[in-house]
């Protein structure tokens, strides 16, 4: 692991003595090498019960290690050269915040549970907009990114066999249990299991090193399209073939779907020209026009095919859904009820709100939390669609943009936000117009 890391993070010029030319040419500084490696070290990390702790407060760790050599070395932090997408996110996850605050007190839920509440912001929706942050401001390449992601996807292909070895062995559940569950936060993200159990087919699936196996394939994604950009053969391709590998055996139909619908979007880059791709656009809109009514009937069968596959699955999906939106619009439209609470037998006594951020934001942050969370991923849509055409990294970002935004509608974004970090950086990295980007031909 750390034969693949140095050679990316050598190239970062983020180093702490500009004076000291030996130690720049041999020391980055401590943010990135905590990032790379707390990447790279993900299944070590999940082996031993802690990546969940870890990946909620990396970003704290390295923003304070950031603001600390600031003041230490005596430079200003300066922030005039940031988009003001990325002030946008900081004040939408602020309002975050404060509609969690405010429903608190309408519901006197309690000062305990207010401080509980705002621990779970701090390592859940604040963690969008600080990874976002520390990606634009720290000195810190895409290269970084891609390699460590390589390193950590390519552990997959290792993973796969010992997991396999224990279904052969008879193994069934978890592992072990972490500890420390006791901070708080979902069960299944203190599990250490080798693979799961399909509770319809009985068969297993791998969810990895995240707490459920459709994760994964949120998971699985992401590394597609951060991988793809690595430089180097050996790397990109044992990292692309993790993520394949990782996609297929978590099962989930979300992540099939979505992972199918990035691939044509990262082949056809620098491979087409605008001027191409808009006629290419124009056909294809001309024929599902003249063919409306068949493609979007085939669709809809596809669709239905899809939901079948696991009906009991998407019917508690579409239950929760239908309690959600009720239960907003009828009893906290503006701030939302605080907190989630237990939903009825019909869904199998899960949270109302989960298993969709949209409805989650409503049910628990009203309509105040979902525009804050629609507003900063449409000015981030808006700012790299401007630009992805002259760079392939804000391409990349853009894409990632759309698995974080289609996934929204099958899982609570900001409970994953310690798996998505990686992704998050890598993003914010490309939203700074200061920064240096990679081959970025602009």
């Amino acid at each position: 692991i750390k034969a693949g890391i140095e050679p990316a993070i050598l190239n970062d010029n983020s180093f702490i003595r500009c004076g000291d030319k030996q130690a720049m040419q041999a020391k980055p500084s401590t943010e990135i090498q905590i990032i790379s490696a707390g990447i790279a070290l993900t299944y070590l990390f999940y082996l031993t019960g802690t990546l969940y702790v870890f990946g909620s407060v990396v970003g704290w760790m390295v923003l304070f290690i950031f603001v600390l050599r600031s003041y230490v070395e005596g430079r200003s932090v300066t922030l005039s050269a940031l988009p003001i997408t990325l002030f946008i996110w900081i004040f939408g996850m602020g309002m975050m915040l404060v509609a969690l605050l405010v429903a608190h007190a309408e519901f006197r839920l309690g000062t305990g549970q207010t401080i509980k509440s705002s621990i779970g912001w701090a390592k859940g929706w604040a963690l969008l907009a600080l990874f976002l942050f520390l990606g634009a401001m720290l000195p810190i390449k895409t290269a970084t990114i891609s390699r460590a992601c390589c390193i950590l996807a390519s552990q997959t292909l290792l993973f796969v066999p010992v997991s396999i070895a224990g279904v052969v062995v008879g193994l069934d559940g978890p592992l072990y249990l972490s500890p420390l569950k006791a901070i708080g936060g979902p069960i299944s993200t203190f599990e250490v299991n080798l693979f799961g159990m399909n509770p319809e087919t009985g068969k297993p699936r791998w969810p990895f090193f995240a707490p459920w196996a459709p994760a994964a394939g949120l998971v699985s994604c992401l590394y597609l399209v951060i991988c793809s950009q690595e430089k180097d053969k050996f790397w990109r391709r044992a990292g692309i073939s993790g993520a394949v590998v990782m996609c297929l055996l978590c099962q989930s139909r979300a992540g099939w779907a979505v992972f199918l619908a990035i691939i044509p979007a990262l082949y056809v880059y620098n491979r087409i020209s605008l001027p191409a791709a808009l006629l290419v656009l124009g056909t294809g809109l001309s024929m599902v026009i003249m063919l409306g009514q068949p493609v979007i009937e085939h669709v809809l069968d596809i669709h239905q095919q899809i939901k079948d596959a696991r009906p009991d699955s998407t019917r508690v999906r579409n239950d929760l859904a239908t309690i959600a939106l009720q239960r907003w619009e009828s009893e906290a439209p503006i701030w939302g009820h605080g907190i989630v609470e237990p939903g009825p037998k019909i869904v199998e006594f899960m949270p109302i709100g989960s298993h969709h951020s949209w409805y989650g934001l409503l049910f628990v942050k009203g309509i105040v939390g979902l525009v804050s969370f629609a507003i900063p991923m449409f000015f981030t849509f808006f700012y790299l669609m401007l630009f992805a055409g002259k760079c392939e990294k804000k391409w990349a970002s853009l894409l990632i943009l759309f698995v974080i935004t289609c996934y929204s509608f099958f899982e609570n974004i900001e409970i994953l936000a310690y798996l998505l970090w990686p992704a998050l950086i890598w993003v914010g990295i490309t939203l700074n117009p200061t920064k240096d980007l990679e081959n970025s031909h602009e």
